[in-house]
């Protein structure tokens, strides 16, 4: 699998920075699971993501989205975000803890019977949803109730965390496919053999197409629409959840997008992720650089 294959050469400063992620996330596996998901939470919050400009850019990213918001309320939204982004990592590095504390949770949702009769009837389906909640707890879950979901991920900047890293999400369920001409192309045929696979279309697209993303323009790729038109795959969006206690999540299976032309489809893609942002902003990654050009122009409100 393309998570398996060796590590591209990377240069001595990813490197250095690669063994001081895998000592972090060593040393926090001493530590019981729901300590552990805490602290990581904690430490992104107060340390990691401050040092790494990841606050900086959420509270750009907030103040240009929702720039009448009190300064107030969009730092904590941002202080939350840090926290989550954490959260999910040790998360997804701790692959039995985590499938263990998701082990009683139902998925719900209109989307679950048509995924049933997809999965009797051989048809393909992709998933879809966003850097929100924990990304990959749907997939955990519906894994356990039988379903084999693969994935198509575009690969960090740094080789030698990015080669553990699709490790790990290839363990959690199906086959992880980089974004790249090889990786896609196992995509595919994992598609036409009747495989159920996760696209997360929230991250900016070079050459993308403009889609109105809370309020403004976000160069988005129409892969999953047209990749779902072209094979007659099921379009599904699905999310975790995070619930109030930090460690558990709901699963939410929406109904299928329906089939029609791919802008419709990936606006109503975006319009499904922007719901639950609104209902819960603290949970989206506010970090990426989704609205290149605008969010370095906003007030960050006087962020350090």
């Amino acid at each position: 699998m393309a998570a398996r294959k060796a590590t591209a050469e990377g240069t001595r400063t990813d490197w250095i920075a690669d063994r001081a992620m895998r000592g972090l996330i060593a040393g926090a596996h001493g530590l019981p699971y729901p300590a552990r998901v805490a602290a990581m939470g904690r430490l992104s919050r107060r340390a990691v993501a401050p040092l790494a400009g990841y606050r900086r850019r959420a509270l750009a990213n907030l103040a240009l989205i929702w720039p009448d918001m009190p300064e107030a309320r969009r730092r904590a939204i941002a202080a939350d975000c840090c926290e989550n982004l954490g959260r999910t990592l040790i998360e997804n590095y701790s692959r039995r803890d985590f499938a263990a504390r998701l082990a009683r949770v139902e998925p719900r949702g209109e989307g679950l019977a048509p995924l049933a009769e997809a999965r009797e009837a051989g048809r393909p389906v992709i998933f879809v949803t966003g850097h929100f909640g924990n990304h990959e707890a749907p997939r955990v879950v519906l894994t356990r109730l039988g379903y084999t979901i693969g994935g198509l991920y575009r690969a960090m900047s740094n080789p030698y965390f990015n080669a553990h890293y699709a490790a790990t999400m290839e363990d959690l369920s199906g086959p992880v496919f980089a974004k790249s001409r090889a990786g896609t192309t196992g995509f595919v045929r994992h598609l036409r053999g009747g495989g159920m696979a996760t696209l997360l279309f929230d991250v900016h697209e070079r050459g993308g197409t403009p889609i109105p993303f809370l309020g403004r323009p976000a160069s988005t790729s129409l892969s999953a629409a047209q990749l779902a038109l072209r094979y007659d795959a099921l379009l599904v969006p699905y999310f975790g959840i995070r619930q109030p206690n930090g460690l558990d999540f709901e699963v939410a299976v929406e109904a299928p997008i329906p089939h029609g032309d791919p802008v419709e489809m990936t606006r109503e893609m975006t319009r499904r992720l922007e719901a639950r942002i609104e209902a819960h902003p603290g949970q989206w990654f506010w970090i990426h650089r989704r609205w290149k050009g605008g969010a370095g122009k906003a007030r960050a409100g006087g962020a350090d």
